[in-house]
């Protein structure tokens, strides 16, 4: 299992570096820069002190000078300073915002497992019936619905009519002065809305997997062999069928990962919390590069330690992969 822990990991540094030199030359490709966005509406700036400013940025080099400079500042955990007004550090940037982003969404993985699997096996279990037609019907309503209008219908039936979630932010405005018991009360409320809209789509798609491959599993014969030892079916379903049936979910949910994290944008910007999602989004309509490739770093990052624990985690539900 090591060996295979340490092969993946090795793995991971080539496939890393590739991301950040397609990332880097996709943003630079786009049209506009932050120079552009900084003078253009400003007469009295010249054509001198335009290009001063694209000295001070590094942005007079060759593109693959640019990206050895931020090679070289990555390689001592440097991701640059920020090209907005207040010329902060990429990093303190992101560490303010990475927190709860990442609670957000490993709250809405843990929504996904808790409630997707159970629906899917005994959707499968239970084919045909009433339970699997409703679920069925839950699926493709989560699937057709588009996240911005659920988000809506949310804010104003919880928020505005029973009045009973907040609508935006993390935290209320008398946050300081509450007790310790009721702040965390206060960011819970906050974020089940946000949670919710993250999780919603992900639990329709997990179920009707789920129920897939346990429809395909509760068919082999070695089920059919469980079955005629005298073992009971809760033994059968959920120590012989589903620990198969999960091999192909545990995958999807790696894979899933970057889905989370980029569709942080959309809920961060509804419900204004001030996570990566709503961070990336300023910074790539400001052309903040230094913040875009920070983000896409991190990203990454979390992306393939999310492929890796998907892959350690088949691994110990497989031991031929182990072995192989």
């Amino acid at each position: 299992m090591i060996p295979y822990i340490i092969k993946r990991i090795l793995f991971m540094v080539p496939l890393l570096i590739g991301i950040t030199i397609i990332s880097f030359l996709v943003i630079h490709l786009a049209p506009g820069s932050p120079t552009d966005l900084q003078t253009d509406l400003n007469p009295r700036v010249s054509a001198e002190m335009k290009a001063r400013m694209r000295a001070l940025y590094d942005l007079d080099k060759p593109l693959y000078q640019q990206y050895f400079i931020w090679i070289e500042k990555l390689a001592v955990l440097d991701l640059g300073t920020s090209f907005s007004p207040d010329h902060r550090p990429v990093i303190d940037k992101i560490a303010e915002r990475l927190p709860i982003t990442i609670i957000i969404n490993v709250l809405s993985l843990v929504l996904i497992v808790i409630v997707a699997l159970p629906i899917g096996v005994l959707s499968a279990v239970r084919q045909d019936s009433l339970f699997d037609k409703i679920t069925g019907v839950f699926v493709f309503i989560g699937f057709a619905m588009p996240t911005f209008w659920l988000a809506l219908l949310l804010m104003i039936l919880f928020g505005i009519y029973l009045g009973w979630l907040p609508i935006s932010g993390i935290r209320s405005l008398n946050y300081e002065y509450l007790t310790p018991i009721d702040s965390l009360i206060d960011l819970g409320k906050h974020l089940i809305l946000p949670v919710l809209l993250s999780a919603f789509g992900g639990l329709a798609g997990f179920s009707r997997y789920m129920r897939a491959n346990m429809l395909e599993v509760i068919r082999q014969d070695y089920i059919t062999t469980a079955r005629a030892k005298g073992l009971s079916e809760r033994v059968v379903i959920f120590k012989h069928a589903l620990r198969n049936a999960l091999l192909p979910v545990i995958t999807i949910l790696g894979l899933s990962v970057p889905g989370l994290i980029g569709g942080s944008v959309i809920f961060e910007t509804i419900f204004a919390i001030p996570g990566m999602g709503q961070l990336f989004y300023m910074a790539t309509m400001s052309r903040d590069y230094p913040v875009i490739m920070g983000i896409l770093f991190i990203g990454a990052v979390l992306t393939l330690v999310g492929n890796l624990i998907a892959d350690i985690s088949y691994a110990l539900a497989d031991p031929r992969i182990r072995v192989s």
